[in-house]
């Protein structure tokens, strides 16, 4: 997967959707009846994808499936990488971010730095419903999950604040990583298998992180991407390091190019070792679906080994993504 340059790249992004609308149906959406198919990240994302089909046979969107979904781990105070419990900053302030993205009005609602509020994935729908805005932050934000009746709430649990005392207490704390199981998000993905698809992520970002750090996963084609005419991505890991990549949009590319999810999955991380050997060593995977309800996940090392959670045909079960190095 070679470097793509911004204006050819949004060219052929276009080129795309306009061959995939060329080729579809007229009023006739693309993909397979198939049937749902929901695919997050982690052992939680087993909850998640649960929860997301449960609402979807009750009637719910697409949407509403992968906002609920995610609102599993976001209450969980036993999931430490993602909304209530979550590890905080080094200040001890609990900071989260979440992004959704519709592929079929190719639009998305993304919150940062979000803090005393419990699931960031449903003001993150606020935006996107709610506004003309993709992303809004901070005190803004905060502002916007009041006025519709987000209730505030302490996002330390005991466990969390005794993790970042013991954190601080250390004169030789590592800072901005921690060893412990931090894989910092949910990622999930969706297809109604009609040809519509929606993507989503929410985190509690880096254990210890600087204050005000955002990394990949609220923001529109990195830790985010959905298109209809083709699919959808999500990403988890070191969002720092994705970001620099444009991991979904890129992902979602690459199948409009014509590859699986899974090859394409496999394609970004290739290309991250190829423009820098020592990537090889990241803490980075990705999960893909395309609007005929194939996916793909992969890691790129035994060391940040993904299991991922996949609903299909009305079960949900872990996985092992493939690992590429």
């Amino acid at each position: 997967m070679e470097p793509v340059d911004r204006r050819d790249f949004m060219k052929s992004v276009a080129g795309s959707a306009a061959l995939a609308a060329f080729d579809a149906k007229p009023g006739v959406a693309q993909g397979s009846d198939s049937g749902p198919v929901f695919l997050a990240t982690w052992t939680w994302g087993q909850s998640a994808v649960n929860r997301a089909a449960e609402v979807f046979k009750g009637g719910g969107s697409l949407l509403d499936a992968v906002e609920k979904g995610i609102n599993v781990p976001e209450s969980d105070p036993k999931v430490t990488t993602v909304g209530y419990g979550g590890y905080p900053n080094e200040e001890g302030i609990v900071e989260l971010d979440a992004g959704i993205m519709d592929g079929t009005r190719h639009r998305a609602g993304c919150v940062y730095n979000l803090h005393m509020i419990k699931n960031p994935i449903s003001v993150a729908r606020l935006v996107l419903e709610k506004t003309r805005h993709t992303q809004m932050a901070g005190e803004g934000a905060f502002r916007l999950a009041l006025k519709f009746g987000f209730q505030l709430e302490q996002l330390l649990t005991p466990e969390s604040l005794q993790a970042w005392l013991k954190w601080k207490a250390d004169p030789k704390h590592e800072t901005f990583w921690v060893t412990t199981e931090n894989h910092d998000t949910i990622g999930f993905v969706a297809a109604d298998g009609k040809g519509h698809v929606v993507s989503g992520c929410s985190t509690s970002g880096l254990a210890w992180k600087v204050p005000g750090r955002v990394a990949d996963s609220p923001i529109v084609g990195c830790g985010i991407y959905a298109d209809d005419n083709v699919g959808a991505a999500s990403a988890t890991g070191d969002g720092d390091l994705m970001t620099n990549y444009c991991t979904s949009i890129s992902i979602v590319h690459n199948m409009a190019r014509g590859a699986s999810p899974q090859d394409a999955c496999v394609d970004l991380l290739q290309h991250m070792a190829k423009t820098d050997p020592r990537n090889k060593q990241a803490a980075v995977a990705v999960i893909a679906i395309n609007n005929r309800g194939e996916i793909g996940a992969a890691c790129m090392q035994k060391g940040f080994h993904l299991k991922y959670a996949l609903w299909r045909n009305g079960e949900g079960k872990l996985l092992d993504a493939v690992e590429v190095y």
